[in-house]
């Protein structure tokens, strides 16, 4: 049935619940919960794109037993009073990794968990996003317009609500259904290998975050690089002293266009970026910024490439490239056999690092194997991925020339 046809689920099935914003309130939605029976579904809304940083707005929470609790973290500074009453639950999330390090600054982690985005992508489900999951394996379909609006709203109004109510009122059901079918397709123990690595997840912490920029590439001097570094640099702290998202006070792309025009004047800026949402003391912070950067002495500007971009071993291009291809089409094909995307069987960036490897040398009797083996261990790929994918990366090896 197409996704429009399915019933629309448009109000919790129990009424919506009162949000809890007190320490009364915290209380009793703790109680009710801890006392709560089988798995604890858990969700978060942000408000990326409007504040500074990932924190949650409201956390949404759904338990046999307990039904449906929505909490509004910001008057409370910590919510481990709740991560203890879920110790030893498992917590079924969709996208775990866009959740879990908000809840762990509220000091909520999981010691279990259950990822219907993972075990719908492990499937082979053609679109995974929450809506269309539900659609496929629960028969009914969620409203997602409130997906991308500003949660630090206060008062939240009562359609976001129901909304947020309504993703965790359906996930205990999807897990279960996702479930069945991985162990029907014998994928059960490599998703809960999976699972089992999310609980270790956490951002990348990079040493020079103002590299991940979109556009840096366009730059080409050192100075240039510095001017972009400087101007990442104040917008961050701005940024979080105001409490708003970086990319509203100036995007990455605005930042790229300072850093490569000529600047001598607040009115040059005006000239670069247009006058739009600029004020003149925008301009100015700006002109400053890039000002400090032009200061700079010579030893003081970024190299090109950061710093740990040659820290391994080299090789040639056109070997790199034929080792690719080779590996590719050979997960290609592992990825038709077994049904299971390709990037979930191994990344392909692990891939790719693998064909950079110039110091790949047989291992006796088993070739190529044991090196790829301990590579991928090395890359903390999972048992099941080393299993699978190590023979097949071998025989993809050996077969290129000149390996």
């Amino acid at each position: 049935m197409p996704p429009e046809d399915l019933p629309l689920l448009s109000a919790p099935a129990e009424g919506l619940p009162e949000v809890v914003d007190t320490p009364a309130g915290l209380r009793a939605a703790v109680s009710g919960l801890g006392a709560g029976t089988g798995s604890v579904a858990v969700d978060a809304e942000r408000a990326s794109g409007f504040r500074y940083g990932q924190r949650a707005f409201l956390v949404q929470l759904r338990r046999e037993g307990a039904g449906t609790v929505l909490i509004d973290p910001e008057p409370f500074s910590s919510l481990a009073i709740l991560d203890d009453a879920l110790r030893g639950t498992e917590w079924v999330l969709h996208a775990a990794t866009q959740d879990l390090p908000c809840l762990a600054e509220l000091d909520m982690r999981p010691d279990a968990l259950f990822d219907t985005e993972l075990a719908a992508r492990m499937l082979g489900y053609d679109r995974f996003g929450l809506a269309a999951v539900v659609g496929e394996t629960v028969g009914v379909r969620l409203a997602k317009e409130h997906s991308a609006v500003d949660w630090s709203t206060r008062p939240l109004p009562e359609s976001w609500l129901n909304y947020a109510a309504l993703d965790v009122e359906v996930l205990l059901e999807v897990a279960d259904v996702l479930d069945g079918q991985l162990h029907a397709r014998g994928l059960a123990e490599y998703a809960q290998q999976e699972f089992e690595h999310l609980l270790g997840f956490a951002p990348p912490v990079r040493d020079e975050p103002w590299r991940r920029m979109h556009g840096l590439g366009t730059l080409r001097s050192p100075r240039q690089l510095a001017r972009a570094r400087e101007l990442w640099t104040v917008r961050e702290r701005v940024a979080e002293a105001e409490d708003v998202a970086p990319s509203r006070l100036l995007r990455d792309r605005d930042i790229t266009a300072l850093a490569g025009a000529t600047l001598r004047t607040a009115d040059d800026v005006f000239r670069t970026l247009g006058t739009g949402r600029l004020t003149r003391r925008d301009a100015r912070r700006w002109l400053d910024a890039v000002r400090h950067a032009d200061s700079l002495p010579q030893d003081a500007l970024p190299p090109r490439r950061a710093p740990g971009d040659r820290s391994r071993p080299r090789t040639d291009r056109t070997d790199v490239k034929e080792r690719t291809a080779a590996m590719r089409e050979a997960m290609y094909e592992l990825a038709e056999r077994t049904g299971i995307p390709h990037d979930l069987l191994l990344q392909p960036a692990l891939v790719r690092a693998l064909a950079a490897r110039p110091d790949l040398a047989p291992s006796g009797s088993s070739g190529l194997l044991e090196p790829v083996r301990g590579f991928l261990a090395g890359e903390d790929a999972r048992a099941w991925q080393t299993e699978l994918s190590a023979p097949v990366l071998a025989r993809a090896l050996e077969a290129v020339p000149g390996v």
